[in-house]
């Protein structure tokens, strides 16, 4: 399942907060497909989770995961660095998950 780093727990909570979504609301991630058979990811900030999403709830920090995300990101850790006036938001191998 995907893991958050502290610092995409903080972004998420911040970027929650300033948003007008209610409370339990949080970031979306859903996957779409593209050019070469490739799926491309889109972040969006959702007051909750659409039917069939996968919630991360880490420390409060809701992620919602469209399935086809959910499979992407299963052994993924997101994190985000602060940028000047933006958010960079990175996706790495979880601990331990590969090369076995």
């Amino acid at each position: 399942m995907l893991t958050l780093t502290e610092s995409a727990k903080d972004a998420v909570r911040d970027m929650v907060s300033e948003s007008p979504a209610p409370d339990g609301g949080g970031l979306r991630i859903a996957a779409e497909p593209g050019d070469g058979g490739q799926a491309s990811l889109s972040l969006s900030l959702a007051a909750g989770p659409v039917a069939g999403d996968e919630v991360v709830d880490e420390d409060g920090t809701r992620v919602f995961l469209e399935p086809a995300a959910a499979s992407l990101l299963d052994d993924k850790v997101l994190d985000a660095r602060r940028h000047e006036d933006h958010l960079h938001f990175t996706l790495e191998e979880q601990a331990g998950s590969g090369g076995d």
